[in-house]
């Protein structure tokens, strides 16, 4: 039988928290589940369950993180301010830690368990590991014992690490690469990271302590990439190691290459000059479990990914974009200028059809009309060091708020009704893209499909009018497709009337 009182998730829509909640659940557990982005947390497969408890909270918020440790006992810190165009991710997490340390200091947490990075600390580290290391140490100067797990390379569908591996080896037969490729490292699976986790929090002997964690193959990056091209049953690529190939250089070269921006590839791609081997095992004795191999861990995650079965992404982490701009009202209220593209279509199907079909937007399904154009500029915001396209989406047919949808990410979505994206391309302003349903009668609905635009000076309005004539034939386009998808199931050659 488990203890009445929750344990405290932080960061509980990321990569890791979004995994680790639903096993603390299974298991019986209360869980008090935190992230700054309630309307993410409330998209989660595992949000209404019985055992869960739901809470907007800003890690740099010291009264809300107390008032969210009122009744927990176990908190785990699973924070990390790495995220797209954050350039000062080191700072934010240890303002972050301390705000987490010192507010732990009245509450009745009884263990802290955190996960972090390898690295010895008499080596030169990266600038993520060197932040992985002060974090730890923050928290173990508070007053609440702290669990220290330490983490090479995660290896687990959806990861940032994985997606770069992915995208590098699928697309490129030949390939440059720095010195650091043949850097040993110890990668560990997620699910053998999930149950570390779980795994200490039922054993009381690992409050306090530090324990390095991975899987059972020490290997260098190089032999990573080959495994990964036997398991997805690719040629065998061909890697250059040059000397002079920096690790911004190649940041930047993933940046183009895969979906992973500059901002996140850099870090990690620093990380990768050190060694990182585990030294202390003793965690194996204490929490027994079945260790992926490499290979194995890849299998896995690349069949997660065929299936479209990917439980938490990179990309979910991060806070929803604002959005009090594109509401309907004086545009003086909205602080300026508010261009709009509106087009009102009615289609003779149900509101609930229609939306199987917008739901299905981006990603590998496209955008329905004028693809060729959506790509070209998806590679122009790439090489501003945007987002891009390539970023896709977790899933296919489902959109959750919170979601990253190519280079939009879904702000509001209310099924059947209504579904709200704001642009996180590189803009000279803000843009969103709307779809609001509405049914007049059985089996008619009418689907309203709004482009919004907020200028940021006369860049900003030049940007708009030089677009201007695109709209038509992308968003226009875009719109009869949906009406004919969802009527047809597919998209007919024939001529097909609709009540514009």
């Amino acid at each position: 039988m488990k203890s009445p009182h929750k344990i405290l998730v932080t960061g509980a829509t990321g990569y890791v928290g979004g995994r680790l909640v639903p096993y603390l659940l299974e298991k019986g557990y209360h869980v008090k589940a935190i992230s700054r982005s309630l309307k993410k947390l409330e998209g989660r497969s595992w949000a209404k369950h019985h055992h869960v408890e739901l809470c907007e909270v800003d890690v740099l918020d010291k009264d809300a993180l107390c008032k969210a440790m009122e009744d927990c006992t176990a908190a785990y810190y699973l924070v990390h301010s790495m995220l797209p165009g954050e350039k000062k991710f080191r700072e934010t997490d240890k303002d972050a830690a301390m705000v987490f340390r010192d507010a732990s200091r009245t509450s009745p947490l009884k263990r802290i368990i955190y996960l972090g990075g390898l690295g010895a600390n008499n080596e030169k580290l990266s600038e993520h590991l060197q932040s992985r290391q002060e974090v730890a140490h923050i928290l173990s100067e508070g007053p609440v014992p702290t669990t220290l797990l330490r983490a090479a390379l995660i290896i687990g569908s959806g990861s940032a690490s994985f997606e770069i591996l992915r995208y590098l080896v699928d697309r490129l037969p030949l390939m440059t690469a720095p010195r650091w490729i043949n850097t040993l490292s110890q990668p560990i699976a997620i699910r053998n990271v999930i149950h570390y986790l779980l795994g200490c929090l039922e054993h009381d002997e690992t409050n306090g302590k530090t324990y390095d964690i991975g899987g059972p193959d020490v290997l260098s990056y190089r032999k990573l990439m080959e495994i990964y091209a036997e398991e997805a049953h690719l040629r065998k690529r061909i890697i250059v190691p040059l000397p002079f190939l920096s690790p911004r250089l190649s940041s930047y070269w993933i940046h183009l290459v895969t979906p992973v921006p500059a901002s996140i590839a850099k870090p990690l791609v620093e990380g990768l000059r050190n060694k990182v081997v585990c030294k202390n095992k003793d965690i194996e004795a204490i929490i027994p479990q079945h260790l992926l191999s490499c290979q194995d861990a890849i299998s896995r995650a690349l069949e997660r990914t065929k299936t479209n079965t990917i439980m938490s992404h990179w990309t979910d982490a991060g806070k929803i974009p604002p959005f009090e701009w594109g509401y309907e009202g004086d545009p003086q209220w909205t602080g300026g200028t508010l261009l709009t593209d509106r087009r009102v279509i009615e289609i003779p199907v149900s509101s609930s059809k229609v939306w199987k079909v917008i739901t299905k937007l981006g990603g590998k399904n496209g955008w329905y009309h004028g693809n060729w154009l959506w790509s070209v500029r998806g590679f122009i915001d790439r090489l501003f060091g945007g987002v891009g396209l390539k970023r896709g989406r977790r899933e296919s047919e489902i959109i959750l708020p919170g979601d990253a949808v190519d280079f939009w990410r879904a702000v509001q979505v209310d099924p059947s009704k209504k579904l709200v994206l704001v642009a996180e391309m590189k803009l000279p302003g803000q843009a969103s893209l709307e779809f609001k349903l509405s049914s007049p009668g059985k089996d008619r609905c009418i689907l309203t499909q709004t482009a919004k635009f907020k200028p940021k000076g006369l860049m900003g309005l030049l940007y708009w009018y030089s677009i201007l004539p695109l709209h038509h034939y992308v968003f226009g386009g875009m719109q009869k497709k949906i009406a004919k998808l969802a009527v047809y199931g597919t998209a007919p050659k024939k001529a097909f009337s609709l009540y514009l």
